[in-house]
């Protein structure tokens, strides 16, 4: 009987070492890309600009005395959802402004 483990990727793309070794800059993306070593994970690349916003949102959760989070949209679906945010918020009238004003009290 062959038993083989299961191992967690988190991220929605992978590539593996050897790939990553011949032009690793292409790899330094908005989203995580899982970097694979025999069909197992090693480790992660991101870009800067989605590391730093990975620290800060570490800073900001350690001051805070908890934080339980299992949200991990890809970043085309941040896309869709910034996107219809900014909808939402172009179309928002004064009378739902004012039922928000009244949640708030």
């Amino acid at each position: 009987m062959d038993i083989r483990a299961t191992h967690t990727i988190l991220a929605d793309e992978t590539v593996s070492v050897s790939e990553l070794k011949k032009s690793p800059s292409q790899y330094f993306t908005d989203h995580a890309i899982a970097v694979l070593s025999n069909n197992r994970t090693t480790g992660y690349v991101i870009g800067a600009e989605a590391y730093e916003a990975l620290v800060s949102l570490l800073s900001q959760c350690q001051q805070k005395e908890t934080f339980h989070g299992a949200f991990r949209p890809t970043a085309d679906r941040m896309r869709e959802i910034t996107a219809s945010g900014m909808a939402l918020l172009q179309n928002v009238s004064s009378k739902d402004i004012e039922k928000l004003g009244q949640y708030s009290k």
